[in-house]
């Protein structure tokens, strides 16, 4: 299983749509994928770990699949259109990493 961690960083004039996000942009994800896509989780930042910071990171999403090359070849058809939707819900680049799933 492999996971696929998109992050949203927060810094100074960030924004993010937490409502877009998992309303309108995960579903979208999801119905261009299909059931390769195996799983969905989104986190939103809340705070920071000193009390009183804020938290590093605005959004987290993750994707899993059973493979590097299933996520390739499912995500590599749509990316332009997932990618296009990106400015609807924030004005940040998000950072991709994928990661093999252990435990």
């Amino acid at each position: 299983m492999i996971k696929v961690t998109v992050v949203y960083t927060n810094s100074s004039g960030s924004r993010f749509d937490i409502a877009y996000y998992c309303k309108t942009h995960i579903p979208l994800v999801q119905r261009l994928l299909g059931p390769v896509l195996k799983g969905v989780a989104v986190e939103h930042g809340i705070a920071g770990g000193t009390p009183g910071s804020a938290a590093p990171y605005l959004a987290i999403g993750q994707l899993q699949f059973d493979s590097v090359e299933a996520f390739e070849a499912s995500f590599g058809r749509h990316a332009q259109e997932i990618m296009a939707d990106i400015p609807n819900y924030t004005n940040t680049q998000p950072i991709i990493q994928i990661s093999e799933v252990k435990l």
